[in-house]
This record gives C-alpha cells, structure tokens and sequence, in this order.
C-alpha cells in the first residue's frame, strides 16, 4: 500500500513516514496543498493522510479536488483539538476518518486499515458487480472455463470473441475474479458507445486546459482501473489514431494524459472483446496488425448459443432463480414444453435473448410455473435457417465453423464433419482458411 502524508510540520510528516514504513508500507510526504495535488496527478495512491491546516490550499479544497478527481481515495483527516468541528464537516465532505493530535501510532495504523478496507470494498462494489461466472457444462464451455481458468494468473491481454450476448462481458470479469488482481477494480468500457471525440480523454485522462471545455484535470479509465482489470469492449470499434495509442501503453505501460507532457506509469491488465472478425479488419486495413496480434496473447472464443443447446436448461434454471429472488418468492418452475420450445430455438441474441424472453415470461405468467403459452419467440427462428449459396461456398462455411468450434484443432475438426485430417488440411489451403 501507498499513502501521501501532507502536513506542513516536517517532524510530525517524518514521523508519520517512519511509523507506516514499520508495517511495510510505502509513504510519501508533502508540505503544502498544491505539493500535495501534483503528487496525485503523477502516481497512484492507496490513501492520503490530510492535515487541516496547510499553507496555500488548505485540507478542505485538497479534500475537495480529491473527490473531484477520484470519489473513492481514501482521506483520513488530521485536525488539532480544537479543529473537531472542522473535521467532522470534512467526514461530511467526503473524508473517510479523523484523528485528533495528538494520535497513538497504533490508533492511526488501525484507522489505516479500516479506511483502506472500505475502500477497497466500496470501489469494488461501485466500479462492477462480481461475476456469477459462466454456467454451461457442455464441451465447449468445458473448454472455455478450462482456458479462462490457465489464463487468468497471468497478467497476459486476453482477446475474448463472440456474437452479441454470448457473455463476453461474464467472461472478463471471471478472468478478474480468477486472477492476483481480484481486490483490484474491474473496469469495463465500451469503445463503440464512446463519441471519438471523446475516446481519448476517457480512456488516458486530460489536464486542465487541454481542449475548451477541460476546466480541471480528469484520471482517465486507464488510471480508474490500477491494480485491476480494464476491459476494452468492442475493441473493433476503436478508431486507428487511438490504435496507436493503445499500442504504445500496451507495449511501454506508459500513457500521457491528453495536454499533458509526462509519461505516467500505468498498472492494470488489459482484456479486449469483439463480435467482429478483428483479421478481417485486419486485411482491410481498419484495424492495425500489431495491435491485433499485442491484443491477441491469448484468445477465448466464446461459442454462440444454438451450438451448445444442451446448456439451455441448465442457464434458464439459472435466470429463474434469479428472477424469483428478485420478484421475493422462490424460483419459477419451467415445464417441458416450454424447455422444448426453447430447445429449438436459434436464438440470434444468444444467452442474453435467452435471459430476456425468461424475464418476460415470468413477468407477466400467471403463476409460478412457466408454460409454452408464456415463451413468446419470434415466428421466423421456428424453422431452421437456411443458408444460401453455392455448394463450394456452404463447403468453406462449414469447414470454418468446425475449425472455430474446435479452437483450430484439425483433427477433432475433422472427426466432426467426417473427413480425414488430409481433406481437412487440403480444404483450409484451397480456401484460404485462417485456421
């Protein structure tokens, strides 16, 4: 843990330092306000130790500018005794805790750790729900959860690709919750949603006075996440100027808030999910290849829901009793009619759609017993799609497919579609399959 001491007396600060370096901890420590102010915009701190009384800006405009910039900084206050009042208005303000001095060492190390602790547990609670994991125990989810579980204690990029609603999202913050950084923040954003006007100063931060409009300097998403996760969602999306940025923090874990002439260190590890095909962008010159392969240390693809139906049962049993705990009774029973409609369901949405008609049903059923009557499917996912196109082409589709079912497995690969791993071979050179 990292803690900013800011007292303008230079022996109670020294030794404020030396008692947090006895329980291993890194302090720092700043005479004025404004000291203070640019230390934060320069690094990470786990908790700042505030006097009331400083020269200049004074702990109350510090405390506020803290809020401004990072609502969950811990701020434990510093006041003499006839400073109460104030110190109590701070607590209003947004401080986590006081003390008065003169203070036992052991009362502050003490008031250190709970503030830090609620923290840690608010920012968790604030930034993102923990995730319930992915449910599904058919092979391919096997393999998912197999390959989430290797990843995750590394701090290597993981690419997770899917449709839209197959749980990618679910998938990021299991690889979260798996890894060293599961008290950290898991922070996810989505880059399509995001104006590109506006994609660079969320995502690095800016300084006040950079663009018209900047009244005071902002952390950017990079920085919200240090010591956590960051999930660049719809990676696809992002414009090439800012591939070249993302680029250069991936590779010097280094960014530059927009206006500003420092490098900041950063410290978070980088997940990227898509529905798009990120190699066909590739080969049209809309997404940059180093990127692309910087991105793609490890990739988990994420199979859409009408190739894994034996998990239906078990993820509508999941979102029933969700449904029923949030609607205060117990879960809602669905009957076999109902499942064998939704069996043969394609579901173009995938689990999401999935989620969706179940709330729904449960909503406006009757009782606690979901039947066919209440699933309500759109009339043209009833029959099988068809798929148009020449023989060759419908030859190369399944051959893809099979490919991307198995992770690029040939032989597996070609045991389901009843050829030799030769043919197979033979079949991704003639078209050019990227296996």
């Amino acid at each position: 843990m990292r803690i900013l001491v800011v007292d303008d007396e230079k022996n109670i600060r020294d030794s404020i330092i030396k008692y947090l370096g006895l329980e291993n901890w890194q302090a720092d420590g700043a005479e004025t306000g404004e000291a203070a102010l640019r230390m934060l915009g320069e690094r990470r701190y786990d908790l700042v130790l505030l006097d009331l009384r400083l020269p200049g800006i004074d702990g109350h405009g510090v405390l506020k500018q803290i809020r401004s910039d990072d609502p969950l900084l811990p701020v434990i206050m510093i006041s003499a005794h006839g400073e109460i009042d104030d110190a109590v208005k701070s607590m209003q303000a947004g401080a986590a805790d006081y003390l008065v001095k003169p203070f036992d060492p052991e009362e502050l190390i003490l008031r250190i750790r709970h503030s830090a602790e609620a923290s840690r547990l608010r920012r968790r609670f604030e930034v993102a729900e923990p995730a319930e994991g992915l449910v599904g125990d058919s092979p391919p989810m096997r393999r998912v959860t197999s390959l989430i579980r290797k990843a995750a204690p590394s701090d290597a990029t993981v690419l997770i690709t899917g449709e839209s609603g197959t749980g990618k999202e679910v998938a990021a913050r299991l690889l979260h919750d798996l890894s060293p950084r599961h008290e950290g923040p898991f922070v996810a954003i989505n880059v399509g949603s995001l104006p590109e006007s506006l994609i660079e100063s969320e995502l690095f931060g800016h300084e006040q006075g950079a663009f018209t409009g900047a009244e005071k300097r902002r952390l950017g998403i990079f920085e919200s996440a240090a010591g956590g996760t960051l999930l660049l969602d719809e990676i696809g999306e992002m414009p090439l100027k800012l591939q070249v940025r993302l680029l250069r923090v991936l590779q010097e874990r280094k960014l530059r808030r927009v206006g500003g002439n420092r490098d900041i260190p950063t410290d978070v590890r980088i997940l990227a999910a898509t529905n798009r095909r990120l190699e066909e962008q590739v080969s049209a010159k809309e997404f940059r290849e180093d990127l692309y392969y910087r991105l793609k240390v490890i990739s988990v693809p994420l199979p859409p829901l009408r190739e894994r139906r034996e998990d239906i049962p078990l993820l509508a049993a999941h979102f029933l009793k969700q449904f029923g705990r949030r609607m205060g009774h117990g879960p809602f029973q669905l009957e076999n009619a109902a499942l064998e409609q939704l069996c043969r369901h394609d579901f173009p949405g995938n689990v999401r759609e999935l989620e969706n008609i179940l709330e729904r049903a449960c909503i406006l059923s009757e009782g606690e017993s979901i039947c066919a009557a209440d699933i309500d499917l759109p009339e043209r996912s009833k029959s099988a799609p068809t798929f148009r196109g020449t023989l060759r082409e419908m030859e190369e589709r399944a051959v893809e497919n099979a490919l991307r079912r198995w992770e690029g497995n040939r032989t597996r690969a070609a045991e389901e579609l009843g050829i030799t791993r030769r043919t197979i071979i033979n079949k991704i050179a003639e078209y050019g399959i990227d296996a």
